[in-house]
């Protein structure tokens, strides 16, 4: 009765264990987070901290800035701060596909999402010591970008993406 008490307790501690192990093994930089809303201005953009992930340290930050502007028009921000609207300005089940020509000219590198966004809110001391997860082959990074809301509802109702 005692060994098999034991023997029990000892599987019991080795199948939590190896639980414990991979949540630390998965919690590195393959873990996706969510864009959070950190408040509105009141000149209708709205500030957000995302997270992009790249090859380096400029690349991680680009990628940031097109998540929060991607997630702003097709997703919306429904984490952080209750003040942002959490609608999306494009309302499409699948928005790679409905919209890959437009995704694909807007988000280029220095393309036009370069003009709904700005580092304003950006404290001196985060871009110097931004948020890092370093994976093997990825760096993932946190910013912290004002979104021109208002800006990118009429850029997108001009240019009939509604």
């Amino acid at each position: 009765m005692v060994k098999q008490i034991v023997s029990a307790t000892i599987s019991i501690w080795v199948g939590i264990s190896s639980i414990q192990a991979q949540v630390k093994s998965n919690s590195g930089s393959n873990y996706e987070y969510p864009s959070r809303c950190l408040g509105v201005e009141l000149d209708g953009s709205i500030t957000v901290e995302s997270y992009g992930k790249g090859r380096n340290y400029q690349d991680a930050t680009e990628q940031a800035k097109k998540k929060a502007v991607f997630d702003v028009i097709f997703y919306g921000i429904k984490e952080g701060n209750g003040g942002c609207n959490s609608n999306p300005l494009v309302f499409a089940p699948n928005p790679q596909e409905l919209y890959s020509e437009f995704i694909s000219n807007f988000f280029k590198d220095n393309g036009k999402y370069t003009e709904f966004i700005s580092l304003s809110d950006e404290r001196i001391s985060n871009k110097f010591n931004r948020n890092a997860k370093k994976g093997n082959q990825a760096q993932q990074r946190m910013v912290v970008v004002r979104v021109d809301r208002e800006g990118l509802k009429k850029y997108l109702i001009e240019n009939k993406i509604n």
